[in-house]
């Protein structure tokens, strides 16, 4: 059976992701298309809108035939670390390409763009580090860097945020014994980070956020995701009341930063250069999330990059505990699978060498980072199906 893998987050799943599952079987022309889906805390630093399980429903019910959880230690990092998490997973799954999203949605350039780049390096990393030094953020002291080493030469605009994920997909994908076939097809019409809904049926994930919890009625994106996700939403939030924020987080925050001393604040990952400090000042006198997040975000330190920050102080992530787990994918957690899907991992369950993990309660000290980060996740909802899931829930079986 021909495998296509996909890297998603579906907050929630919407046309556009519809759209890409279709596609990346079309262009890989393959038999099976397999997720590595973000579990309960995302990439830019933010709590899934629902569940894993819901998530994974959606999913199952809209093109994908297996979907396998990227666990916190990647999900929640910058586009290196998550894209090297994900691709690994998607090759130890015996995945012949991966295929993801893109402004360009063109394969070449991403692949000419980290061929210059990484004979590029040597020259390349000192100026990075030197306009870092001069207050910018990583991000864009990389985008200064290339600016002057390339003068606008690289075939790849490496300021959209799809081609970053893109570019850091081909090079994870580069550092593999055995690559597989890296493809992408073109993002349609909503950008990433839009946030208004002006398409006829396609809009971003952040947008459709937005309006839901704006307009409070599901019946104003309906246009916008299939009817399977319509459903989910409604069902999810009937049972638990809620979709999660980090609005509803941010009194467990400001208690952990309030309560923390400064040593316990410097020991979380992604904490440096004395940045504890100035979160605990702008907690004492925050009276919301958003109003504490425009009180510490700085030029060198973007809105992501702080609410990663957070994500670590919130579930008490040490800097120790992050640099274990994120030094190899160690296992495979199951969520969920169609009759292709089961067939598939019927077919290679020999083959995998790393731990699939079906139930969590049998590898509670393999997965001790990903249960405490779904522990305080479930404290947005304290609803008891939500709560108890973690180890009561089953892999989603669909036919």
């Amino acid at each position: 059976m021909k495998t296509v893998g996909i890297v998603v987050e579906y907050n929630p799943f919407h046309n556009g992701h519809l759209y890409h599952a279709q596609k990346a079987r079309e262009a890989a022309n393959a038999d099976v298309v397999i997720a590595v889906m973000s579990g309960h805390f995302l990439q830019r630093g933010e709590p899934a809108l629902m569940n894993k399980w819901a998530r994974t429903r959606m999913a199952l019910q809209n093109g994908v035939d297996l979907v396998v959880e990227l666990p916190y230690a990647f999900s929640t990092q910058k586009a290196e670390v998550f894209s090297f998490g994900a691709i690994s997973i998607l090759k130890e799954l015996a995945c012949d390409s991966f295929c993801f999203g893109s402004e360009n949605g063109q394969i070449d350039p991403f692949l000419d763009t980290f061929k210059t780049i990484k004979a590029a390096s040597r020259d390349l990393n000192p100026l990075i580090h030197s306009y870092m030094r001069e207050g910018y953020s990583f991000p864009k002291a990389q985008t200064l860097a290339r600016k002057q080493l390339f003068n606008d030469s690289l075939s790849l605009d490496l300021s959209m945020p799809n081609n970053i994920l893109g570019y850091h997909y081909v090079q994870a994908n580069d550092n593999l014994t055995e690559p597989m076939q890296p493809l992408t097809i073109k993002r349609q019409q909503a950008g990433y980070h839009d946030e208004s809904l002006t398409s006829d049926s396609i809009a971003s994930a952040t947008g459709i956020r937005k309006e839901i919890e704006q307009s409070k009625h599901l019946s104003t994106i309906e246009k916008f995701v299939p009817d399977s996700t319509l459903n989910e939403l409604k069902q999810y939030h009937n049972e638990h009341q809620t979709f999660h924020s980090w609005k509803m987080y941010w009194p467990l925050l400001k208690y952990r930063l309030l309560s923390a001393s400064i040593e316990e604040l410097q020991s979380m990952y992604e904490i440096t250069e004395g940045i504890e400090f100035r979160l605990k000042e702008a907690a004492r006198h925050s009276t919301s999330f958003i109003d504490f997040m425009e009180k510490v975000k700085t030029k060198r330190y973007t809105w992501t990059r702080i609410q990663r920050m957070l994500v670590h102080i919130l579930t008490n992530t040490t800097k120790e505990e992050m640099e274990k787990a994120m030094a190899s994918v160690r296992y495979i957690r199951l969520l969920g699978m169609n009759r292709h899907g089961r067939e598939y991992m019927k077919s290679i369950k020999k083959e995998i060498s790393l731990p699939l993990i079906a139930r969590a309660a049998a590898h509670k000290d393999l997965l001790a980072l990903d249960i405490k980060a779904s522990d305080v996740y479930m404290q947005g909802a304290q609803t008891p199906s939500l709560i108890n899931s973690e180890f009561t829930q089953p892999p989603i079986l669909l036919p």
